[in-house]
């Protein structure tokens, strides 16, 4: 593996897809359980993806739980446009006989895991063992950047309004049909996976590929893509990656959350600005989130925290200028949805609250549904 390892960094070194889109344009990638029509989980990815009209079925991917599919714009310009592509992929998946369910974790007992037979999967498979409970429902923003050293500016920086990001989207409280006491037990779950972390801050981009490289010789695995950080720089796809969130129910709140991150990777690319906050500290601040939500305490800046929805109104004011420029204004009015009337993770302890798992079920899967 350590020679294999070798030829992929190096040829990672010589290839790169950064630059080869127009800077700033996005990609949505949305991890949905699929369900029948009692709201249980059902095995059907590989079904879905062989019903699905050809047209589709490049958005349409399976992943390593048979229970759970994933779903992808294509480059998009900006969050309307991003929406809009996942709202079709979503019929289009229903017309293949899916029914869906935007939730980071299935909230009710889910049983024993369903998993696809497929190579890629194999090693995960055997590094993961008993891990490997209930599928994990993330959501992945592509942000398209013109060079490896703006990747890992831009990726730096991102790290840094993760926990912000993790409170908005917190959409996991219950597991295995009990009330986790976290915002988002997809977060508590993942964490106990290989490569599922906070990366550090990078000098450069040689600096990341020193990592990947020793990384992927460590794991004994092909590729980057198998280092599976919470933001990273994506050299195949030319972009940074943020993927440290629950997905959410509506096509239109992962869009908005797309809009965000593109609006502040602009904002970082014309006036970087990283607050500078170590790693303990950002990972503190994440796990605040993960556990209390919008009730956290942020990290601001060194030395100052203050609550999260006090952390998101300024982070929307720096955004707002730069989404005015993208053509995601609109979709950060989703944003302030969030803030007035609470993220996923407390809608389904309300309705929980109030009907039981039964109706959290059936209103995660009426939301999902386009």
């Amino acid at each position: 593996m350590g020679t294999s390892s070798k030829t992929e960094g190096e040829a990672g070194r010589r290839e790169h897809e950064f630059g080869s889109s127009t800077p700033l344009t996005i990609g949505v990638e949305e991890e949905l359980l699929l369900v029948d029509e009692g709201c249980g989980l059902v095995a059907g990815g590989e079904q879905v993806l062989e019903r699905i009209e050809a047209g589709h079925r490049k958005a349409v991917s399976t992943e390593i739980f048979a229970t759970q599919i994933e779903l992808k714009t294509g480059v998009c310009l900006d969050a309307g446009q991003a929406a809009k592509e996942l709202g079709e992929v979503r019929r289009a998946a229903v017309a293949a006989g899916a029914r869906l369910m935007g939730s980071g974790l299935y909230p009710g007992e889910s049983g024993e895991p369903a998993l696809i037979e497929k190579a890629r999967y194999e090693s995960v498979k055997k590094d993961l063992a008993s891990l490997l409970a209930t599928p994990p429902c993330g959501l992945h923003v592509h942000v398209g950047v013109p060079d490896p050293e703006t990747a890992v500016a831009v990726a730096n920086a991102m790290r840094h309004h993760l926990p912000l990001l993790a409170a908005l989207t917190a959409n996991s409280p219950f597991r295995d049909g009990a009330d986790s006491g976290l915002a988002s037990a997809r977060a508590a779950a993942v964490r106990s996976y290989p490569r599922f972390e906070l990366p550090r801050a990078f000098r450069d981009y040689d600096d990341f590929l020193r990592v990947a490289d020793q990384l992927i010789a460590a794991a004994g695995v092909s590729d980057y893509t198998y280092i599976w950080w919470d933001v990273r720089p994506h050299p195949r796809l030319g972009t940074v990656e943020v993927r440290g969130m629950d997905v959410q129910a509506r096509p239109q709140a992962n869009a908005a959350i797309a809009a965000l991150i593109q609006a502040l990777a602009a904002k970082e690319i014309d006036r970087p600005g990283a607050p500078g906050l170590t790693r303990e500290a950002i990972e503190e601040s994440y796990f605040q989130a993960e556990r209390y939500g919008l009730e956290a305490r942020l990290m601001i800046d060194e030395g100052t925290a203050a609550p999260a929805p006090e952390v998101a109104r300024g982070t929307l004011e720096e955004a707002r200028p730069y989404a005015r420029d993208l053509g995601g204004e609109d979709a950060l009015e989703e944003i302030d949805r969030i803030l007035a009337d609470g993220n996923g993770a407390e809608r389904q302890r309300r309705v929980h609250g109030e009907g039981g798992m039964g109706a959290l079920l059936a209103d995660l899967a009426e939301r999902t549904r386009v």
